[in-house]
């Protein structure tokens, strides 16, 4: 056991847990932020997709030891009232079926669009290939993107 002092959603948490628990499972059995879900373990699905530093990373095979001072944003950190652009696009393009996926889908979406900010339907698809929807929403998924990328300033 180690204790790590963490920078999650702009402020500091500190866990003390052995140094290859995935921070997926200190996000939600530490902190209590829930909105990262557990889907397959090995960071094929996407389901626990996080921001590291502003890049889209997957919590469930990321050692927390691996975190050091990078900053970790979660869905939780992304809007304090749901009102970021890709939020609204997957609103209004009414998105989510089941939703397990929604959040790792909204925050790989969100690292793309601050990446390049006027993706094409290609890159869109590239983007979005680690993260799987067993709804199978991903036209819909698409055009929020495309939605989200005219909203973003």
């Amino acid at each position: 056991m180690a204790k790590y002092k963490l920078d999650i959603n702009g402020k500091t948490y500190e866990a003390d847990v052995a140094s290859d628990t995935p921070l997926l499972w200190v996000l939600r059995d530490n902190f209590g932020l829930l909105g990262a879900k557990y889907g397959c373990g090995i960071g094929q699905c996407g389901a626990c997709t996080v921001h590291l530093n502003g890049v889209a990373v997957k919590s469930c095979s990321l050692p927390v030891s691996a975190i050091g001072s990078k900053k970790v944003v979660t869905i939780e950190g992304l809007s304090a009232d749901g009102e970021h652009p890709v939020q609204l696009a997957w609103d209004e393009k009414d998105v989510a079926q089941c939703g397990y996926c929604q959040a790792g889908q909204i925050m790989t979406a969100v690292a793309l669009l601050n990446k390049n900010p006027k993706p094409s339907e290609d890159q869109i698809a590239t983007a979005m290939n680690g993260n799987i929807c067993r709804c199978g929403t991903y036209h819909r998924i698409r055009e929020a993107v495309l939605l989200a990328s005219t909203k973003m300033k």
